[in-house]
């Protein structure tokens, strides 16, 4: 199996992470490891390593919610039919929230880099947290995933999706 993992940086900040191409490269190939899932020989997906102004406009624009975000999957095939595409979508990542995010919550900064390439792929793959039973489903891939690639499990100090307090 072949994917070319397309790699373009936009913001000069990214700089303070080591070699992001291996590192998105590294983390969509331990989810296509750890999930099974079949792609198209010489499939692409596309990763953007933009600032929070960027994908603060794409939230807006595709979402509707005029704020940035720390990753935004944009599928280019529905879920069941990965294995056909040649093109399975793009992947947006901010760096001033992912940079933040990961201060705040005491964590390398490419460790989660690497758990927003995962979360992102996975949506391209046709997981959602949309209900506690696909979030459970989707946190508990992403725990395998990046245990997978040595980082520990991100979600171990917050509280099960299914106990929260909505």
């Amino acid at each position: 199996m072949t994917l070319d993992v397309d790699v373009s940086v936009e913001a000069d900040a990214w700089s303070a992470v080591a070699d992001l191409h291996d590192l998105s490269h590294n983390a969509i190939h331990a989810v296509l490891t750890e999930t099974g899932e079949a792609v198209a020989p010489d499939a692409e997906v596309s990763l953007l390593f933009c600032d929070d102004e960027k994908i603060r406009e794409l939230n807006k624009a595709w979402r509707g919610m005029d704020k940035p975000t720390n990753v935004l999957s944009f599928p280019a095939v529905q879920p069941g039919h990965v294995a056909k595409a040649p093109l399975l979508g793009d992947i947006v990542i901010a760096f001033e929230t992912v940079q933040r995010e990961s201060l705040e919550e005491n964590k390398h900064l490419s460790d989660h880099v690497s758990h927003m390439v995962v979360h992102g792929f996975l949506h391209l793959l046709g997981y959602d947290h949309e209900s506690d039973a696909d979030a459970d489903k989707m946190e508990s891939a992403e725990q395998r995933i990046l245990a997978r690639l040595g980082i520990a499990d991100p979600y171990a100090s917050t509280v099960p999706v299914g106990d929260d307090q909505r």
